[in-house]
């Protein structure tokens, strides 16, 4: 197999996973929960700290921090800055709705085959709010290392995320073809 056929089976296979989670109504709704509590997680870790000190003094400050750690993320690292949050939180929905579709169909046993998705989901994780999750481990120093304020991580965070889901594609469908399997 050449290279251009297996970059095109794997734009069909990261397709297919995307295209996953809306040909059911309980795939969308994950998607839709989980998309909003990664944005929500990921916005709240940007500046922890600030999002703990409001959100003690109560839940009704819930929104104010949110609008208001949105606005800085937006006015300090600009459009691509949200965009990368957005884009993480959008692609976790995928992943999460895939990763939940795989386990149930071929169960605990078959967990090799959710493999090709928690990778992803990992790097998801702890690439993807870059300098807040530091902040959340104590690392806020190490920040001054990272070039262009760890915008570097995340995208390469973004990018294993879109591979382990072209790797794993749609969770119905089997990935490998006959030509593969000889």
């Amino acid at each position: 197999m050449n290279w251009d056929e297996s970059v095109g089976r794997f734009g069909r296979s990261l397709s297919n996973a995307i295209r996953y989670p809306f040909e059911s109504w309980y795939g969308t709704v994950g998607f839709v929960l989980v998309t909003f509590g990664t944005y929500i997680l990921l916005i709240l870790s940007t500046m922890p700290e600030f999002a703990l000190q409001m959100l003690a003094d109560g839940l009704h400050w819930f929104d104010y921090v949110l609008v208001s750690l949105t606005e800085s993320v937006y006015l300090t690292n600009g459009a691509t800055g949200l965009g990368i949050i957005v884009t993480y939180a959008l692609l976790t929905g995928v992943a999460v709705v895939n990763a939940v579709a795989q386990l149930r169909l071929v169960g605990l046993s078959g967990a090799t085959s959710v493999s090709g998705v928690l990778p992803g989901l990992v790097a998801s994780g702890c690439a993807s709010c870059g300098a807040g999750l530091l902040a959340f481990l104590g690392f806020a120093g190490g920040l001054t290392l990272l070039p262009f304020d760890g915008t570097l991580v995340q995208a390469g965070g973004l990018a294993l995320l879109l591979f382990f889901l072209g790797r794993a594609g749609h969770p119905e469908q089997c990935v490998v073809s006959l030509e593969e399997s000889q």
